[in-house]
């Protein structure tokens, strides 16, 4: 899964920082931007590569600099550096500034690599005039009547980890270069047919060939049906909100250090400990503390006394005995020479993110 994150940086000391679109701020301001890549499931997903976005102002000759990188070229690289480690993935997931790229698309398929991108709903082809030649104007004539008679629209349920399912109907778009006997396949997903609503639609690119009865040719991606595109394509929505929210609270924007060696440190550092809070989900080592368990909502610590010969220092000599403390820690022996265990609440870190995410329909990694 191919996706970027924007933080904003005042000043201009910070290595990378620049005036350009900040996609966590949904607009244009000072910051740094990087690209990244991570794996990802049904069950859990974590972060393999990060690379920061150098914008044009720092190469001598621009956007013509021979080291210049887009972020089209980085993510391209990226998905290289996830072949070369030999990472197993059904398909790359991306967003539609990477999908409405030919040239990464192109450079997808030279490398072998299945996608599921999305596309803008404008998104066009050369037609005539009398004839349907974007993916939305397609959608709006496939003969969408009613449940009991939907026309071309294909009823899909998509199910949660929590147990709740939603109604959501597909479309398999045979128009301008994108059909089924094809080399890209579009897709377009909704939960409303008739309204197309901007927050539940869903218009995807793939080059993952479609079941068929008879096939003429060998393939060289296993067929995928419209469930499974919009399973894989479900995946991104998934991660992609909560993986903003997880890097916030570790820190992931939250560095006070300016070269770019120590920027990638600190990336490194949040996704380790990300990847920390899925192992300890996945591999409890002691029953969590009651006082941890409710630690979301702690109360406040107790007053403590001041001692008089500290009476009108500084806050630093004003402090109360260590007993006050919440305890966060896991249960467990004694410390000693050794690492030191998890803590309680990366189960609570997790829980939302666990709790809306899709559930698997096949063994199939995404």
């Amino acid at each position: 899964m191919i996706d970027e994150t924007g933080d904003h940086k005042d000043g201009h000391k910070t290595a990378h920082v620049a005036r350009q679109y900040l996609g966590n701020l949904g607009k244009i301001d000072n910051g740094v931007v990087s690209v990244t890549s991570l794996w990802a499931d049904e069950r859990v997903y974590y972060p393999l590569e990060i690379e920061p976005y150098t914008p044009e102002s720092y190469f001598a000759k621009g956007k013509d600099d021979p080291d210049f990188r887009t972020k089209l070229k980085i993510a391209l690289q990226l998905v290289q550096a996830a072949l070369q480690e030999r990472w197993p993935f059904r398909a790359v997931v991306a967003d539609s500034f990477y999908g409405e790229d030919r040239g990464l698309r192109g450079g997808l398929r030279k490398l072998s690599v299945p996608y599921v991108m999305a596309l803008k709903p404008s998104h066009a082809w050369w037609h005539p005039v009398d004839v349907a030649g974007s993916l939305q104007e397609v959608a709006r004539e496939a003969g969408w009547v009613s449940c009991e008679q939907p026309g071309q629209w294909v009823h899909i349920s998509r199910t949660f980890r929590d147990g709740s399912t939603q109604d959501w109907w597909a479309l398999e778009v045979v128009a301008g270069p994108y059909g089924p006997a094809q080399v890209e396949r579009a897709v377009v997903a909704t939960t409303d047919p008739v309204t197309l609503p901007d927050a539940t639609t869903w218009y995807l690119v793939s080059n993952l060939p479609a079941p068929t009865e008879r096939p003429t040719t060998e393939h060289r991606f296993a067929p995928a049906s419209l469930e499974e595109v919009i399973r894989l394509y479900g995946l991104r929505m998934w991660v992609e909100q909560s993986d903003k929210q997880v890097k916030h609270t570790l820190g992931w924007s939250q560095y006070q250090v300016r070269s770019d060696k120590a920027i990638r440190r600190h990336w490194q550092l949040v996704c380790c400990a990300f990847s920390f809070c899925w192992y300890h989900a996945g591999h409890p080592t002691s029953k969590p503390t009651e006082e941890a368990q409710e630690y979301s909502d702690p109360e406040a610590s107790p007053s403590t006394s001041v001692p008089a010969d500290a009476a009108g220092t500084g806050g630093k000599n004003q402090r109360g005995p260590k007993s006050a403390t919440t305890p966060v820690l896991a249960g467990g022996p004694a410390g000693g020479a050794r690492m030191v265990g998890a803590v309680d609440h990366a189960m609570a870190l997790l829980a939302s993110v666990v709790r809306a995410a899709p559930t698997t329909s096949s063994p199939v990694l995404a």
